[in-house]
């Protein structure tokens, strides 16, 4: 009964910039596994990798390592 009051106390501290930033993780690993995917799939013969799958790392780099611009520059983020 105690984990289920602390879960909804801590959901509803969330302000609308942590729910941004959670929404903001998530896809930006989308992307950059959709941009990877891309790369691989649109990569010419002899060439190793493509433009696509270089763009792909920064925001799968950025989601993993839950990087957020819009918390860095507003400073209102909690999480």
């Amino acid at each position: 009964m105690e984990n289920e009051t602390t879960s909804n106390s801590q959901t509803q501290e969330l302000n609308k910039f942590d729910k941004i930033k959670i929404f903001c993780i998530k896809f930006r690993i989308v992307l950059g596994i959709v941009a990877i995917l891309l790369g691989f799939y649109f990569t010419n013969e002899g060439q190793t990798y493509n433009t696509w799958f270089l763009l792909g790392l920064m925001p799968l780099t950025a989601g993993i390592l839950k990087f957020c611009p819009i918390c860095l520059i507003t400073k209102k983020c909690t999480i």
